[in-house]
């Protein structure tokens, strides 16, 4: 996959966003990656329809960093990307959004938890997971032994969704989920949250879901929801701290 493009000056905040690529014949364009690349290299300025939503206090750089290609929809591939996220020293992101495409419903889902167990379908390469059988036979080196069979994101989806809908058009359906579909999608995400757990990390990470059309306006909502999603991530993660700052 390369290296990660996240480097950032020690005042700004780094968020990655992923999306993966197509696997499906009768959809050739994920718009997950579409959307994710298409991402400009820095949160732009806050210009809320609604002064009433404008950020209660002003936002340090928000880099916004992306992987140089798509994900694989490869189980093999989805778990061997997770550590090279996390795990580099001099680039390791503040936060990570995932992204995946479900359904051709308009609704935008932010996945709350993630799931160990229950991948039972063949990836774009015709292969399962096989992932019962590694816990089996590896026992204590498998790895996700001793990870819980479901993980929550650290971040506070309720907050982080209430500013998400605040700021986004009203005739969007935004909704938080509790179920990402026990295949590529919940996989990356458990991934992430389980590489965490096991280091004893924050679990900065969300997925989002977003619907399979690749035309050009349904992209550019994408795009613009995305933006809006880290903002509201953002924010809601200082407002947070500052919070846990004053009881102090």
């Amino acid at each position: 996959m390369g290296s990660l493009n996240t480097s950032a000056s020690k005042d700004e905040l780094t968020v990655l966003v992923t999306g993966f690529s197509p696997f499906k014949e009768q959809y050739p364009v994920n718009p997950s990656y579409e959307i994710a690349a298409s991402l400009p290299d820095y949160l732009p300025a806050d210009r809320p329809k609604d002064p009433a939503h404008q950020s209660p206090a002003s936002l340090p750089p928000v880099r916004i960093a992306k992987l140089p290609a798509a994900v694989r929809t490869s189980y093999a591939v989805a778990r061997e990307i997770v550590p090279t996220i996390w795990d580099d020293a001099e680039h390791t992101p503040d936060f990570v959004v995932h992204i995946g495409m479900a359904g051709p419903q308009l609704v935008y889902q932010l996945e709350r938890r993630g799931h160990r167990d229950g991948y039972d379908k063949r990836d774009v390469d015709g292969r399962l997971l096989g992932d019962e059988e590694r816990r089996r036979d590896q026992g204590d080196d498998w790895v996700w032994a001793g990870v819980p069979e479901e993980l929550l994101t650290d971040l506070d989806v309720e907050d982080v969704h209430r500013r998400w809908v605040e700021r986004s058009p009203k005739n969007l359906n935004l909704q938080i989920s509790d179920d990402a579909g026990h295949y590529l999608c919940d996989f990356i995400y458990f991934s992430s949250l389980a590489h965490l757990w096991k280091q004893q990390r924050p679990r900065k990470v969300v997925f989002l879901h977003v619907p399979l059309h690749p035309d050009r306006q349904s992209l550019e909502r994408g795009r613009e929801l995305v933006l809006t999603l880290i903002r509201s991530i953002v924010e809601s993660e200082m407002s947070k701290k500052a919070k846990s700052s004053a009881e102090l």
